[in-house]
């Protein structure tokens, strides 16, 4: 008789957003005239750019034509898209990354959940607390973070790095040695940033202890301040030690198109065992790639009109992100983030959990939030709210708030 994977058994209860979907689709229903406002998950709102718009439909009529027609995409990705991604994501910025180390695929979730697969189940995995759920999840899934303790809300083999406001929500060098490293930056919940100074630290511990830091880099297009890393590769010494997700759900609108990448320098082995080898036959054998026409749209993105066009987008956000911050200010709340990223982290009232806060807001404000203790113990008592929305909504959750 078949088997399941029991590992999967030991994730407790349903994934955050599912479980702020069901408690928003139950009010809805008793409540269906009110007006809810979502700045819970990290969606955007805008729609795609006009010069994204164009290269989707020439992908179509390239797709319509026998001359022009594509079936599989390459493993690694069209070299057109790899070639622009090397040159504006990376040489731009004094960084030499080959295309042959750039590997396109459906999106940073995908990457940032299967990139473990290439680490033996023994590695110990350490993580910023709170963190987005999906890279503890897919080492829980692999077999990897022991038991679930219900009381700390804690995995028995998984290193825990608090992000707190005594640290500018910014994590410490462990004190117990990891294999692999998770960094996020500008960080997803917090909306916390790093300098470069400080994240060569990182990259030094790394090389030191022999480590691999698995950076996301989701999104590094919101970054304003000239002190904060675009990159990890920034850092010297960094291509023997980590690995880079980037998205274009966030800096491009493709959410609901799909497509990112990863960077795995061939200077990162494991012994004479090149790691940027093993994700190649990974992502060839369980192929996660984007199509032809994904690709090109992404391609779009580097143009003179794209990047102008994406830049509108992200300025557009990022005011949202200026009226969430100075309106919770102006309303008492202690607040962080919203500078150079889209999350603006805000405590909870005192004597409210993350929960009972969600509650309130969705309850006396129709606006939706995501509770911190969804991303990990060190977020109860904070809750995270996004730019994403229209700029109309923004103004009216924010005037909601205010008056509770």
């Amino acid at each position: 008789m078949f088997k399941i994977n029991e590992n999967y058994m030991k994730l407790p209860g349903s994934y955050l957003f599912s479980t702020i979907g069901k408690k928003v689709k139950e009010f809805t229903e008793a409540n269906p005239d009110s007006k809810i406002i979502r700045l819970g998950i990290g969606d955007v709102t805008l729609p795609l750019a006009p010069a994204v718009i164009t290269a989707l439909h020439k992908g179509v009529d390239d797709m319509a034509n026998k001359e022009t027609f594509k079936g599989y995409a390459p493993d690694l990705g069209y070299d057109f898209l790899r070639q622009l991604i090397a040159e504006h994501d990376f040489k731009s910025r004094g960084v030499t990354i080959a295309t042959d180390e750039i590997f396109i695929s459906d999106g940073a979730k995908s990457d940032s959940s299967n990139i473990q697969e290439i680490f033996d189940v023994s590695n110990k995995i350490a993580v910023c607390d709170p963190v987005y759920p999906v890279y503890v999840d897919s080492n829980v899934m692999a077999g990897r973070t022991g038991e679930y303790l219900v009381d700390t809300g804690k995995w028995t083999n998984v290193i825990y790095m608090p992000c707190t406001k005594e640290n500018d929500f910014a994590p410490e060098l462990p004190t117990e040695v990891p294999d692999l490293i998770y960094l996020c930056f500008p960080n997803n919940p917090t909306g916390s940033t790093i300098t470069k100074d400080a994240l060569q630290k990182w990259v030094d511990y790394a090389n030191k202890v022999g480590a691999v830091i698995i950076y996301d880099a989701a999104y590094e297009a919101y970054i304003s301040e000239d002190n904060v890393p675009h990159t990890i590769y920034e850092c010297e010494g960094a291509k023997t030690c980590a690995i880079e997700i980037r998205s274009f759900s966030k800096n491009a609108g493709f959410t609901g198109t799909r497509l990112g990448f990863t960077v795995i320098p061939k200077e990162l082995k494991c012994g004479d065992v090149l790691l940027n080898s093993l994700w190649a036959r990974r992502h060839g054998t369980k192929f996660n790639g984007a199509p032809y026409i994904t690709q090109l749209a992404g391609a779009a993105v580097y143009t003179e009109e794209g990047k102008k066009q994406t830049r509108e987008q992200i300025a557009y956000y990022m005011n949202n992100a200026k009226v969430i911050r100075e309106g919770l200010i102006a309303a008492g709340y202690s607040v962080s983030g919203g500078v150079n990223a889209p999350y603006i982290w805000l405590e909870t009232p005192k004597g409210m959990t993350s929960w009972e806060f969600f509650d309130h807001l969705l309850n006396k404000a129709n606006v939706v939030g995501t509770p911190g203790s969804g991303f990990g113990p060190s977020g109860e008592g904070y809750f995270r709210l996004t730019a994403f929305g229209t700029y109309e909504n923004t103004l009216e959750a924010i005037e909601r708030i205010k008056r509770l």
